[in-house]
């Protein structure tokens, strides 16, 4: 394994866990506020997506990435204000089923609006191309060139060069500063205690002035916004379509149940971990019986068959997130820094 394929599958695996974790945060805020799994928070982030293509196409990008978010918010508290609220009394139960529920209304809508193909949502033309390229030439180590490859990448035949999306990296910080900005929301301002406190003691904080059905309407469509900015970056970096809600719906849920419900931390942990696995997983052509010839175990073709001895670490890389979901369910069912189990 090459340094350059090390450092581009470092890189990359970051990139995903990121957006991930722009995903799992939002859902996170509203469990730990809340107590609700909300089942349609991966439609929301398609209807970022969508929200913002259709913004992108009068406006641009920029706007697209200011307005899509605060709106898909919007709808998001009316939904809670005049529906999930409704059901909150009856438990957990109801409120599995009307978010169910919603995120086949906006599986349809979307389709009614945008139709059932992907549309052609990009990023913009500033970051468009590499942000910078890794040289790797053989004897001299690693080298990097700001921009688009430079000439000795063609000169040279020995020289091996990886370029770096400018958006990724974008893309990257701006779930960076999203992370910095819900710490220092939660813990240094005055909205961030009252939510604390409508959180640990309602009663106490309403008998303080403070509406606090008014602060759960808020977090869950503060939740929804935070899907809809992942969607926008996520929609621009890889295909926006119907079924990108289905892509990422399963492996969000593993996210926040692996870091712990209800826990920002782990949920932040657990999708930087799970992007680098997956990154690294992708690019492995490993077997099974390469994993036991490593660890100097005499395990022959016979032993399992053709078919376990033929399958590469690649082919089973999307299943690997609900593998060690199904194990921290087992061994710890509280997750890696969760506080409280299911």
């Amino acid at each position: 394994m090459d340094a350059s394929y090390t450092l581009i599958s470092l890189l990359n695996g970051l990139s995903v866990g990121l957006l991930l974790f722009m995903l799992a945060s939002g859902l996170t805020l509203i469990f730990s506020m809340m107590g609700v799994l909300n089942f349609a928070h991966a439609s929301f982030y398609m209807l970022g997506a969508y929200v913002a293509y259709t913004i992108s196409s009068e406006l641009g990008f920029w706007w697209a990435l200011l307005l899509a978010p605060p709106l898909v918010g919007l709808l998001g508290a009316m939904f809670e204000r005049y529906a999930l609220r409704r059901v909150h009394k009856f438990g957990h139960v109801p409120e599995l089923l009307i978010t169910f529920g919603l995120s086949y209304i906006i599986l349809e809508v979307v389709q009614l609006i945008w139709g059932r193909s992907a549309v052609n949502f990009r990023e913009p033309a500033e970051l468009q191309g590499p942000l910078f390229t890794i040289l790797d030439a053989p004897g001299s180590g690693l080298g990097f060139a700001w921009g688009p490859p430079p000439a000795v990448c063609r000169t040279a035949a020995d020289m091996i060069c990886t370029q770096f999306p400018a958006f990724r990296a974008f893309g990257m910080a701006l779930a960076v500063l999203m992370l910095v900005a819900i710490w220092l929301l939660l813990t240094r301002t005055r909205v961030g205690l009252v939510i604390q406190a409508a959180l640990t003691h309602p009663e106490t904080a309403e008998s303080l002035g403070h509406n606090v059905p008014r602060v759960f309407m808020l977090v869950f469509g503060g939740g929804t916004a935070l899907a809809a900015l992942a969607g926008v970056i996520g929609g621009a970096l890889r295909v926006t379509e119907p079924s990108m809600s289905l892509q990422v719906g399963a492996e969000v849920f593993a996210v926040i149940v692996i870091g712990g419900m209800g826990s920002l931390a782990g949920a932040f942990v657990t999708s930087l971990g799970l992007g680098v696995i997956e990154s690294f997983a992708i690019g492995s052509d490993r077997s099974l019986l390469d994993l036991f010839g490593w660890l100097n175990m005499p395990v022959s073709q016979e032993t399992f068959g053709y078919a376990i001895y033929s399958v590469k670490v690649s082919q089973v890389a999307a299943i690997l997130p609900f593998l060690l979901l199904v194990l921290i369910l087992i061994f710890r069912p509280k997750g890696l820094l969760g506080t409280r189990e299911g």
